[in-house]
């Protein structure tokens, strides 16, 4: 890992980032989203971001009638560094999310052993000295795993240039509906949500990400035995989960959000910045994949 990092800085242009099995997993992510040419940096292309505003997006109401349009006026990285940058975000946020916990047992630490198995000679047998040597069942083991710290940093910028970068390569496979939480105000119906979705033209089967400002109870209830969705708010959103889905699914408030946060022209404040220090790690405020029985009404769709 540190020696890709230091290829980057010494040789901008290198592909070790751009050849990485992330961006060429097929089941992992889309590399058609990261369709950058790897262009040699001269002093017309030294800019840290530039200004990305995408084509117009549709704006569906809850039937799936096209009521408005929409854009995306974000910061983007530039071809030349976009594929390091979202790839340095994903490996920084994955790696911060493992415990390094495991941990084995040498030679040493194994309990018994202290007792010569059989006499050295007049036996027959390789000598031995310990039921405990790493050669045998039960015994150490030599070079394990022992607990440590993966976690590594990332300025606060380039993560936030990452965000920004992924949504708006994302954005040609997104769209835009209005405020459905007044259709579960009742109750929660799991089969109304998935028929909505097929009316904004999202496949169940596929992978959906919505982005809400906030996600009302009922809501939140009627989406979550559907596996292949993922609700988030301002507050849970995550680089992984944007490369990861095929569609992206934004409510009006939620794009004003990435406009105002991501655009060309945020200068950033502090509280915002601890408030996602705070929240690296933190996976309690996701609001999907938690267990419960099914809603009324519901179907689970694998």
């Amino acid at each position: 890992m540190a020696s890709a990092f230091l290829t980057t800085a010494t040789t901008p242009t290198s592909l070790s980032f751009a050849s990485s099995s992330i961006f060429l997993s097929s089941h992992q992510f889309h590399i058609h989203k990261f369709n950058f040419p790897i262009l040699p940096l001269t002093s017309a292309t030294t800019s840290l971001s530039i200004s990305c505003k995408a084509s117009p997006i549709p704006v569906l109401n809850f039937s799936g009638e096209k009521v408005g349009e929409s854009f995306l006026d974000l910061r983007s990285a530039p071809p030349s560094t976009a594929r390091a940058v979202v790839h340095r975000a994903v490996v920084t946020d994955l790696q911060n999310k493992r415990r390094g916990t495991a941990s084995t047992l040498t030679r040493a630490e194994v309990s018994g052993g202290g007792r010569k198995p059989y006499p050295q000679k007049k036996t027959g047998r390789a000598r031995r000295g310990s039921n405990r040597t790493p050669l045998r069942p039960g015994g150490g083991v030599i070079f394990g795993p022992k607990p440590r710290d993966w976690s590594v940093k990332i300025n606060r910028k380039e993560k936030r240039l990452a965000i920004s970068t992924a949504v708006a390569s994302a954005a040609s496979s997104a769209v835009v509906v209005e405020d459905f939480a007044a259709e579960f105000a009742e109750k929660p119906r799991t089969r109304e949500f998935i028929a909505a979705m097929k009316r904004w033209g999202l496949d169940p089967k596929e992978k959906a990400m919505f982005l809400m400002t906030e996600v009302p109870e009922n809501v939140r209830l009627s989406s979550r035995n559907i596996g292949t969705l993922k609700m988030h708010t301002p507050r849970t959103l995550n680089l992984f989960d944007i490369l990861d889905a095929d569609k992206l699914v934004l409510t009006q408030d939620a794009v004003d959000y990435l406009n105002q946060r991501y655009g060309a022209d945020y200068l950033g404040s502090d509280d915002e910045d601890e408030e996602e220090d705070d929240y690296e790690g933190d996976e309690e405020g996701v609001v999907d994949g938690e267990e419960g029985t099914a809603t009324e009404d519901s179907d689970v769709v694998n």
